[in-house]
């Protein structure tokens, strides 16, 4: 067989069709992929949830257009070649290797198993076809980058035979694997070249050396306290107290000023007043300290001078190679190995775990680790960013994202450095990392609807993003949102079953088998219902039967036990028995909550595993449906950011440069939107000489700067539906061809849209025609599409009038750098 007339393309290598077997017992058939195999591969593609891209493509998680995806079935079998697994008709596993053309014994090799054929083998079988083809090729070497966390993947390179040589840990492992069993690969010197921002951060999160500049004798004083939790906190680094009037400070010796320290510091905290921070900065900055954590309070807090003097504070460090974190915060804290740093005043230090989080409220930080405290909520590091006038919320996103120390990340938000990147990277961190947000706008859909595309928990507490994060550092999103309830007291039974329903779950009936092994242990002093009540008699023993039971039933996603001490005693014994449970299906949450009785969450500790306990039942709920919902979010297909035919945004940067600041006059601003393939009607459509669609219902179109995500489109029907009903759907740029499809269909009003017939194809090409166009030109501040009319199918959309206006960037120029 041959590869299309005319093709480059050597003949298709028959000799590499062979039959297989994976770990699982299933029979699969191996080849090489054809050019028929163009829409299969688009339909495997079409198949992967967002996990599976993020680990596939180590970056952002969209996926790939169409007419890309064909190509790849298209292959010279020599320099490129492509194997593919099949399950009936269809591709179960797919490996591809590129030779690297300067180094011709050398290919990079990717590897992609669809979902539900993951932990069944097809990576390892798939593996052992490639390397056999790739020697016969002149290939000597795979290599592979790795997330860490894909521990499916790492353990087939581990376990298969060959020859590994892996890079240095880190988030990405890159992996080099002699196809000659006989030969030893030849290992890369060094992994690639770390992101400019982890590079910048570096210093300030892993630091060598602290100096603390307004250290002072007095332990009441914050100069004092932040070297001594330094010292206290056990890093390993030098610490350098600054202060010309003292020797020694917290046992340390003190330096009269920067320039006279042994060593350049890695990472300065300053303490002083704020009239003399700048000088200091400048002090540092010819030191050739790296990065300078402001704690001193005095500036954008007290109006627009202080606003000023901490942007231009910003401007100089970054124009001396320096980063910045505040002004007017609490410093920062890194209790990974590698760190150890407690660069911060706070009484109350973090034990170590696996929650990182950034707080932009320095006073508010002190709450937040003495509450983790108490909670016994470890943290792999913690930074207070103040002002966040340099380092911001999105950069410390992308280090937490590479830290292999951090499972889960926690925002206490208000705005963000570079909105649009914060969306972005979250999107890429999101199927990978949960992140929980608490924001301080009232909970309105707008602001809620951009977190969830973006995949990020929103709470509406702090007390609420403390619940999750108890959740998921400790246990596994649910796989559903079906819910069992286990408890000895009716009365808190009810109340949980009210706020799973509130928050998204179903306590349904078990499963008949579920209820015949109950029956069997402990009828008839229990109730076999859900929730399963145990009767104030309940020992440790029934309710670990009964916990086990409703873990092992396929319509059970999660567990909630519910306890009342007064009525049972030995709530050590109960604790212990639930441990005992979660520990025998690590796979299913488990959750507790112990009513009225202290020191329960020592009880459910035992070494790594914990079961998070709740004082009250509600909270357990509550944080299980965010969790249900983010595996959700997590496992959908990711949609595509299409390229648009019909787009001249040429044309249109050319006609923005010649507006000033501004509205934008009527008849640009149809030019505008046209080169972007929307046209614009005036007045109603059908009149004239020739009869016109049946009208529609109108709709509007918008698009405003929202502070904290960048570009936020707004789709809703003009009149009651939006002024009364608030019926309007939100959306943060870019849009994909997924998020375009579920905004227009996201209404209440969406059954009466369907009803009445309206081209919905037409009106999501013009949702994302509006967000490239924002994307594309970012002076655009606002856009107001309306009324549009929907047509009926077939018809379109009609705009029949159109307003834009274009951002002042000199009065915008003093915001976050």
């Amino acid at each position: 067989m041959t590869t299309p007339s005319g093709s480059p393309y050597p003949s298709y290598p028959e000799d590499l069709e062979r039959p297989g077997l994976v770990r699982t017992g299933r029979s699969t058939f191996v080849r090489p992929i054809r050019p028929e195999d163009a829409d299969r591969l688009v339909a495997f593609v079409g198949t992967l949830s967002r996990a599976t891209l993020a680990y596939r493509s180590l970056g952002p998680v969209v996926r790939a257009r169409d007419d890309v995806i064909r190509r790849g079935a298209h292959v010279d079998y020599l320099n490129e070649l492509a194997l593919v697994a099949l399950a009936g008709d269809e591709i179960a596993g797919l490996v591809r290797y590129v030779r690297d053309p300067e180094e011709p014994e050398h290919a990079e090799v990717t590897f992609t198993i669809r979902d539900d054929h993951q932990s069944e083998g097809f990576g390892r079988l798939l593996l052992e076809h490639i390397a056999a083809a790739a020697r016969a090729r002149g290939i000597r070497v795979l290599e592979a980058d790795v997330l860490a966390d894909n521990a499916r993947m790492i353990n087939v390179f581990l376990g298969s035979g060959y020859r590994i040589e892996a890079g240095p840990p880190g988030q990405i492992i890159h992996f080099e694997i002699a196809v000659d069993p006989q030969a030893q690969a030849v290992a890369r010197a060094e992994r690639r070249e770390q992101t400019a921002v982890r590079r910048s951060l570096k210093p300030l999160l892993e630091p060598r050396s602290v100096a603390v500049i307004g250290a002072n004798r007095d332990p009441l004083t914050i100069g004092h306290e932040i070297v001594a939790n330094l010292l206290r906190g056990g890093f390993a680094g030098s610490v350098f107290p600054v202060n010309p009037r003292a020797h020694r400070i917290a046992g340390a010796r003190a330096y009269a000023s920067v320039r006279e320290l042994p060593e350049p510091p890695d990472l300065a905290l300053v303490a002083v007043r704020a009239e003399a921070v700048p000088g200091v900065v400048r002090e540092c900055a010819e030191a050739g300290v790296k990065a300078v954590v402001v704690v001193s309070t005095g500036f954008g807090e007290t109006g627009a001078e202080g606003r000023a003097g901490e942007l231009e504070l910003a401007r100089f460090a970054r124009a001396s190679g320096m980063r910045l974190v505040g002004p007017n915060c609490m410093g920062v804290v890194n209790t990974t190995p590698a760190a150890r740093l407690a660069a911060t005043f706070s009484p109350a230090l973090p034990t170590p775990g696996r929650v990182a989080m950034s707080s932009q409220s320095g006073p508010l930080g002190l709450a937040v680790l003495d509450f983790a405290r108490r909670l016994r909520l470890g943290f792999s590091g913690f930074v207070s960013v103040g002002h966040a006038v340099d380092v911001s919320t999105d950069e410390l996103l992308q280090w937490w994202e590479e830290d292999p120390g951090t499972s889960v990340i926690l925002l206490h938000v208000e705005t963000f450095g570079d909105p649009r990147r914060f969306a972005r990277v979250a999107r890429r961190i999101a199927p990978r990392k949960p992140i929980v947000a608490v924001h301080p706008g009232h909970a309105d859909s707008a602001v809620s609807s951009l977190f969830a595309q973006s995949g990020v928990i929103r709470t509406r507490s702090l007390q609420e993003l403390f619940d999750v994060a108890l959740l998921l550092a400790h246990q596994p999103p649910p796989p559903g949102n079906r819910v069992a309830v286990i408890t000895n007291a009716g009365g808190p039974a009810a109340l949980t079953v009210g706020a799973c329903a509130a928050s998204g779950l179903c306590v349904p009936a078990l499963g008949e088998r579920t209820r015949q092994t109950l029956r069997t242990a402990l009828a008839p002093r229990a109730d076999l219902a859900n929730p399963i009540d145990l009767t104030p008699m309940a020992t440790a023993a029934h309710y670990r039967q009964a916990l086990d039971a409703a873990l092992a039933d396929d319509g059970i996603d999660a567990a909630v036990v519910l306890f009342m001490p007064p009525l049972a005693d030995k709530p050590d014994e109960v604790a212990s028995a639930i441990l005992d449970a979660a520990a025998a299906r690590p796979d299913k949450p488990v959750l507790a909550s112990f009513l009225g009785g202290a020191g329960v969450a020592d009880l459910l500790h035992r070494g790594d595993l914990v079961v998070p306990t709740y004082t009250f039942p509600e909270a357990a709920a509550t944080s299980l449906g965010h969790a249900a919902a983010y595996q959700t979010w997590r496992s959908t297909r990711a949609g595509v950011v299409p390229d648009l035919a019909g787009v001249d945004a040429e044309r249109a940067r050319v006609l923005i440069a010649s507006c000033a600041p501004g509205p934008v006059p009527a008849a640009v601003a149809t030019e505008l939107l046209v080169a972007y393939g929307i046209a614009v009607r005036d007045g109603e459509p059908g009149t004239g000489s020739s009869p016109g669609p049946a009208p529609g219902p109108d709709a509007f179109l918008t698009v405003r700067a929202d502070p904290v995500f960048g570009p936020v489109v707004a789709f809703g029907l003009t009149g009651d539906y939006a002024d009364l009903m608030a019926d309007v759907a939100h959306r943060v740029t870019p849009l994909s061809d997924r998020d375009a499809r579920e905004m227009v269909r996201s209404l209440r009003a969406t059954p009466l849209l369907e009803r009445q017939g309206v081209d919905f194809g037409a009106l999501e090409e013009t949702v994302l025609r509006l967000s490239a166009m924002v994307e594309d030109l970012p002076e655009i501040e606002a856009l107001e599409l309306r009324p549009v009319r929907l047509l009926p199918p077939g018809d379109g959309v009609t705009v029949a009038h159109a307003t834009i206006r274009l951002a002042d960037n000199t009065a915008t120029a003093g915001g976050s750098l």
